[in-house]
Parts: C-alpha cells; structure tokens; sequence
C-alpha cells in the first residue's frame, strides 16, 4: 500500500473535522465481528472516525493494528479517536449485477 503525502494527509484531517465517529471500540476490542464491521464501513467510505469506548490506554498501540487489520491508513489519532482512510478500489466503485 502506498504511502499517503503530507498533503493528502492534511485534506483528509480536514474532512474528518466533519464526521462523526462511525464505529465504537468496545469491551470486545478489535474482534472479528468488529473488523468485519470496518471492513464494510471502509467499502462505503474512504474516511472513518473509530471511537474507543473501552482499551482507551492501549489505543497507541492498538490504532496501527487497526489500520494494518483493515488494509487502511492511519490519518490521525486524536484523543480517543482514529481516523482511518482506505482508497476504493476498481471492484468496490462497480455496482454488481
């Protein structure tokens, strides 16, 4: 994956002010299920802010396992927040039929 300019880093951070967190870490942490829920929020949307609810004092270590699970870019951690950026890909813009 490559990486993101300091540019495109700032758009993104300044398109995030906007959002509200989409999905909450909770007392399951970074579970399967929870994956699978950011798997498709991030198909949806390129941009997404991550709440932790719960493991707030592993967030520093756990926000990079998050981004690197999804396959998405870690824009920035701010407080209990992370915003996550994950590129659509050719297939994902492709409406099935």
């Amino acid at each position: 994956m490559l990486s993101l300019t300091s540019t495109q880093v700032r758009n993104l951070k300044a398109q995030a002010q906007r959002l509200k967190a989409t999905l909450k870490v909770g007392k399951e942490g970074l579970s399967p299920q929870f994956l699978a829920a950011l798997d498709d929020t991030l198909k949806h949307r390129e941009l997404v802010k991550v709440k932790f609810d719960e493991f707030k004092e592993q967030k520093k270590e756990l926000a990079p396992q998050l981004a690197e699970k999804s396959r998405s870019h870690l824009v920035t951690r701010v407080g209990n927040v992370v915003v996550l950026y994950r590129p659509k890909t050719v297939e994902e813009e492709q409406p099935e039929s």
